[in-house]
């Protein structure tokens, strides 16, 4: 960042790592299409197959579970829909998915669009964020559910599900287990293997570009496909691959999980900065994930009582901070956090703020907003009593 301004929404994208860029143009300047047959076109399948060969090692997969998507959210769709569809045409009884009720819209969405032909039963989360284990039960019971599908961090919050414990109560009842790893990749560890059928990972979460994308997807589970086509990739996303994209996400990944340790420590200790300060500067504030709560730790989530949401955010934006509140508003209409009404957290009356680091951000990026914050809460503060 320019000095004097800080980048905290690292959770929505972070900044385009050197050896992406550079893996992104070299790839770029091999011509050809790589399932043609003719030289380039076996230059072009070259760059592609180190591509795969290099994300499959890293994460500790074969390369046949790889499928190229355009980001987290197709990979999403295509896991959550593919797989439900496919269960439900080998046996209808299949008639249901299991989706966490405070995960991504792309899941959630995703489930929801399926009825009425198949349906979305969400899974309540305890106060503390976790999947309510009960719940999972009932919801299993019947042996409708086909697909469970659980991110591993959320994306607002920050908060680790247990997808080993998730995973082995699916899987008791026959149904295929998904997680949406999308913002755990260098900050939690990554499921272990077999613990998961579908994982869905995102470029531009650490340092790929926008649109690439890839769904991890054991060969074993059937999946109807979204699109048609050529047939490419097992003929579940049919189109030409994209070399240059698969290239750049490979050096991403490869480099996030190298320094995976050293850098979530390094960041663990700016977000305890960060919440050290911001419990100084306003002791009102409610921290949504408090310490004990298992977490990725490059998220900041918190919820400061009589502030005005988008104040809030205009007024740290206008003194060098970018962040984001964990809302949707439409037609300047506030909305309620779907992921604070699934914890059962009231933040009616609250302003939300998410502070999310990323491999670009310093201790003076911390400063930075510790500077911003008082002035900002006590104006955000005003706006706020206007509408109380």
């Amino acid at each position: 960042m320019s000095a004097g301004r800080a980048y905290l929404d690292h959770a929505a994208t972070t900044a385009l790592r050197p050896a992406a860029r550079e893996a992104f143009l070299a790839a770029s300047d091999v011509l050809g299409n790589p399932t043609s047959v003719h030289g380039s076109g076996r230059r072009a399948r070259a760059v592609l197959d180190e591509a795969l060969e290099s994300i499959a090692a890293d994460l500790g997969v074969r390369r046949s579970w790889l499928i190229l998507t355009s980001g987290g959210t197709e990979a999403d769709n295509l896991a959550v829909r593919g797989a439900a569809l496919a269960a439900q045409a080998a046996d209808p009884a299949r008639s249901a998915v299991a989706v966490c009720a405070s995960d991504h819209a792309a899941v959630l969405e995703t489930a929801r669009s399926l009825a009425p032909r198949i349906a979305a039963r969400e899974l309540p989360v305890t106060g503390r964020g976790a999947v309510d284990p009960d719940a999972l039960d009932r919801a299993l019971a019947d042996g409708a559910v086909s697909v469970v599908s659980a991110a591993l961090v959320n994306n607002e919050t920050g908060i680790l599900q247990d997808l080993a414990s998730i995973s082995a109560a699916a899987r008791a009842h026959g149904a295929v287990v998904h997680t949406d790893a999308v913002q755990a990749v260098g900050h939690a560890a990554l499921p272990a293997p077999g613990t998961v059928d579908l994982m869905s990972l995102s470029g531009h979460k650490i340092g790929a570009p926008v649109g690439v994308g890839v769904l991890v997807a054991d060969p074993a589970v059937p999946l109807t496909a979204q699109s048609t086509g050529g047939g490419q990739q097992r003929g579940v996303r049919s189109g030409t691959l994209d070399a240059a994209h698969a290239a750049s996400l490979a050096a991403a990944l490869h480099e996030v999980l190298a320094e995976a340790e050293a850098e979530s420590a390094r960041l663990r200790d700016l977000a305890a900065r960060l919440r050290e300060g911001i419990a100084r500067i306003d002791p009102s504030v409610r921290f949504t994930a408090p310490e004990d709560v298992p977490q990725a730790g490059h998220i900041v989530h918190a919820t400061f009582p009589g502030a005005d949401q988008d104040a809030l955010l205009f007024l740290l934006d206008e003194r060098g901070v970018d962040s984001s509140g964990g809302s949707a508003c439409s037609a300047g209409v506030q909305r309620g956090s779907h992921v604070l009404e699934a914890m059962g957290v009231d933040a009616r009356g609250h302003a939300m703020l998410r502070l999310s680091l990323g491999w670009t951000s310093t201790a003076e990026d911390v400063d930075i907003v510790l500077a911003a914050l008082p002035e900002a809460l006590q104006r955000a503060r005003a706006v706020g009593s206007l509408f109380g």
